[in-house]
């Protein structure tokens, strides 16, 4: 990959590396300026440069992102030695169509009346930055680099790591 990658080249990026990844966590900016991050689960659709999340229209991230739109959303694999830090502006969404869209009888546990909760919406994070870190999935090598750095004395290497602008 270039040094800068076009806009495509970066969605593909970050579509690959968050794709398996079900649970991200979302940073918000209460009122008073402090962060405040909770687990959410991101839907499985393909990337195009929005993450898209279910939320309560009444909860106080809608009301924190009404505020302030700017959010952070992470995501860890550590299985796989990944990590992406994610950044956009957030809006929350009455779209009943794109609500059916993505849709699973699932959500019933946080939204009781389903399709027809009165509450439902959706949080949609237009992506605006990301940075990744992928490093060897295989402990192994993983190790192999550290030891080697260690024996060497030069920085080990640990992997991708890289900034996109979308």
């Amino acid at each position: 990959m270039t040094d800068h990658p076009t806009r495509a080249q970066a969605i593909r990026t970050l579509g690959a590396l968050i794709k398996d990844i079900k649970i991200a966590m979302l940073t918000t900016i209460e009122a008073d300026g402090a962060l405040r991050s909770r687990p959410m689960g991101t839907q499985q659709v393909e990337f195009d440069g929005d993450l898209w999340f279910f939320v309560g229209a009444s909860s106080p991230k809608a009301h924190e992102i009404s505020a302030d739109p700017r959010v952070n959303v992470s995501y860890a694999q550590p299985d796989d030695q990944r990590y992406v830090s994610v950044s956009g502006t957030a809006e929350l969404l009455r779209d009943r169509e794109k609500i059916r869209e993505l849709w699973s009888p699932l959500y019933k546990a946080w939204f009781a009346q389903g399709l027809d909760d009165p509450d439902l919406a959706l949080l949609r994070v237009r992506v605006e930055q990301a940075e990744y870190w992928d490093a060897p999935s295989s402990k192994f090598v993983a190790l192999a680099g550290f030891v080697k750095a260690l024996a060497t004395g030069t920085r080990a290497d640990i992997g991708e790591n890289a900034k996109l602008d979308l």
